[in-house]
């Protein structure tokens, strides 16, 4: 079975790049006996030179695109990082992503092409439906909760949502590149219209352990 993993940029550089978290990362994903692909997200890094951008009065078309540069950066990182467990050349479209997996247990992607008012949850959603298979997007929060939980005390996490749902969510929050949400608005879309099964977990790769293998898991499903 193939799962694909939207692995947040947060959690592949913060303050400084999570070398511990993405090597664990790496050896829970080896340990399984699934494939995966994993897309890499651009998270605070895209998101200072965007702003800087925006600030200096550029397109979004123009912020889209250094977004994305840096998003196949991670992806270039993470590849050399997880060495011989993954593909050597980033692949662009779909079916490469497809033929890869034949021989690798691990492919890891960037940005496939430009789309306005896509990020890398909806490159990710696009995958997993080109494949038949499920998503599983890793991210700095535990799942969807009804306010934003580093702000609020009072937060609930919603532990199941229907697609159609969690898309009237995501289409409430208004697109700008570089972005922060679990999931943005197309891969809410994507989820919906081809019924995918969706995951939201948090950075504990136990959890994520016991997810793949079908075990109780904290986090939020979309169905």
């Amino acid at each position: 079975m193939v799962y694909v993993i939207s692995l947040g940029g947060s959690l592949i550089v913060d303050e400084k790049v999570n070398v511990k978290f993405l090597l664990d990362f790496k050896r829970t994903l080896e340990n399984l006996n699934e494939k995966f692909v994993v897309v890499t997200g651009g998270g605070s890094t895209a998101r200072l030179y965007i702003n800087a951008l925006e600030e200096a009065g550029a397109s979004k078309k123009v912020q889209g695109l250094n977004g994305i540069e840096i998003v196949r950066f991670h992806a270039r990182f993470l590849m050399q990082l997880f060495s011989r467990q993954a593909n050597r050349k980033l692949p662009r479209n779909l079916k490469v992503i497809k033929n890869l997996l034949k021989k690798s247990k691990i492919v890891v992607v960037g940005a496939l092409r430009f789309k306005e008012d896509n990020t890398s949850d909806g490159t990710a959603a696009m995958i997993a439906s080109y494949l038949r298979c499920k998503f599983i997007n890793v991210t700095n929060v535990k799942g969807l909760y009804d306010k934003d939980p580093r702000k609020s005390k009072g937060a609930r996490m919603i532990k199941r949502i229907k697609a159609r749902d969690f898309e009237g969510i995501a289409r409430k929050i208004h697109y700008k590149p570089g972005q922060h949400f679990v999931l943005d608005q197309n891969a809410a879309k994507l989820i919906a219209k081809n019924k995918i099964r969706t995951y939201i977990v948090g950075d504990d790769l136990t959890n994520l352990k016991r997810l793949i293998l079908g075990k109780k898991f904290i986090g939020t499903e979309i169905e």
